[in-house]
């Protein structure tokens, strides 16, 4: 999963971006109004964490200028001003959720995922492929019914490969999606947690879920 998160004060950014990736997700951040919106409508990201009060654009100026691009992807207000006027104009200028600094990092996750789990468009509940269910919602995964423990980065890996099942993800596609854009880790980081996937989900069943197509990536297919 991918978070824009714009927020000009650069102390609350270095926390959100660290808790965020340390559930596993894969973070962007931007301090101004307008790369808010350039990078909103040049990449694609799963949610948009959005503080009001940023330099040039206002958040409110912001989400319009997406709603008015078309752009769907849901919106989290983060501000310091908490009147109920200003709530309502987060949400009239098509922000799906607002909230007040300072707040609990663990509300701020509760609200996250409630936003991913709407999403843009209805998405089903939980990711099936073969006898392998995943919950994004819950964050649990089985296989043949059996509970499957996972690191918030596998099963951020597993999850972004479910939603294709059959059809290869390019290992480019799964860097930028489940670590962040411009990656600048280990090279073979991919390969390595693909790794830790099929000692979890492969050896213990005796069959294979995870096929590589060299030089390419990897593809989730149902057991057989």
């Amino acid at each position: 999963m991918r978070i824009l998160v714009a927020e000009d004060e650069m102390k609350m950014a270095r926390a959100i971006r660290r808790g965020l990736e340390n559930e596993g997700y894969a973070v962007e951040t931007v301090d101004t109004g307008d790369d808010a919106v350039f990078w909103a409508t040049e990449q694609e990201f799963d949610a948009i964490l959005l503080d009001v009060m940023l330099p040039g654009r206002d958040g409110y100026a912001v989400c319009r200028a997406l709603r008015a691009a078309e752009v769907w992807t849901p919106v989290l207000m983060l501000t310091a001003r908490g009147a109920v006027e200003d709530r309502i104009e987060g949400l009239d200028a098509g922000a799906d959720d607002y909230l007040v600094k300072p707040f609990a990092f663990g509300e701020l996750l509760a609200r996250l995922r409630a936003l991913l789990r709407r999403g843009p468009a209805e998405r089903a509940p939980e990711i099936v492929v073969g006898d392998i269910v995943i919950d994004p919602a819950a964050h649990t995964v089985t296989r043949a019914g059996v509970r499957i423990e996972l690191s918030p980065r596998e099963f951020a890996l597993l999850e972004f490969i479910a939603h294709r099942p059959g059809v290869v993800v390019r290992r480019s596609e799964i860097l930028d999606h489940v670590w962040d854009y411009g990656y600048d880790g280990f090279s073979n980081v991919v390969d390595v947690y693909v790794g830790y996937l099929r000692k979890k989900l492969e050896k213990p069943f005796g069959s294979k879920v995870i096929r590589a197509v060299r030089g390419v990536g990897y593809v989730l297919e149902p057991p057989v």
